[in-house]
């Protein structure tokens, strides 16, 4: 049987992919522990939809935890407004989309067409400036697709001891770096 990959562990993954076995030392710790400034806000400005209190109109679902059997991924959904089938995945502050962001929607988007909803739209809502950002459904993308599922491949072959990390920047921005010996090789 596959391994069940989470949406979140996707972007994580892209960031870097020793982050996905530091946040499983963690996972089960308070998350002030460990978490920045800035995770911890993103969390806080998320609370409403994980708590189902976004709104309370009838065709926006909110928080729904979600499979796709095709590529073995789970997680929950931000909000799916099932009246303009858009598929929208909120953020605290966008300043740029990627891929891991995008990632994690696709799979998204495909637990729910497997689930038997039309989607139609995909955007990023970035919360602190109100701003949308709409992204290419799959099929619209066929570049960004096999990214995806060539990082689906590599999370799943992946080897913590054949890796090496090459781009300081990353080190210098994780959580993770003080546990970490990877920026050492950069």
């Amino acid at each position: 049987m596959e391994q069940v990959i989470t949406f979140a562990e996707l972007d994580d993954f892209v960031f870097c992919p020793l982050s996905l076995f530091y946040h499983s030392m963690y996972k089960d710790r308070a998350k002030w522990n460990y978490q920045t400034t800035d995770q911890t806000a993103g969390t806080s400005a998320h609370k409403s939809v994980d708590e189902q209190k976004l709104t309370t109109r009838k065709n926006i679902i909110q928080s729904l935890t979600v499979y796709s059997e095709k590529y073995h991924l789970m997680g929950k959904i931000d909000t799916f407004d099932s009246r303009e089938y858009h598929l929208i995945e909120r953020k605290r502050k966008i300043k740029t989309i990627y891929d891991g962001y995008v990632f994690q929607v696709y799979g998204q988007y495909f637990a729910l067409i497997e689930m038997g909803y039309i989607v139609e739209k995909i955007s990023f809502y970035s919360i602190s400036d109100h701003k949308f950002y709409p992204v290419k459904l799959p099929h619209e993308d066929p570049d960004m697709l096999k990214k995806f599922e060539r990082t689906l491949e590599h999370i799943r072959n992946f080897s913590f001891l054949d890796f090496k990390q090459g781009n300081i920047n990353k080190c210098n921005n994780c959580i993770y770096s003080p546990l970490c010996s990877q920026e050492e090789s950069c």
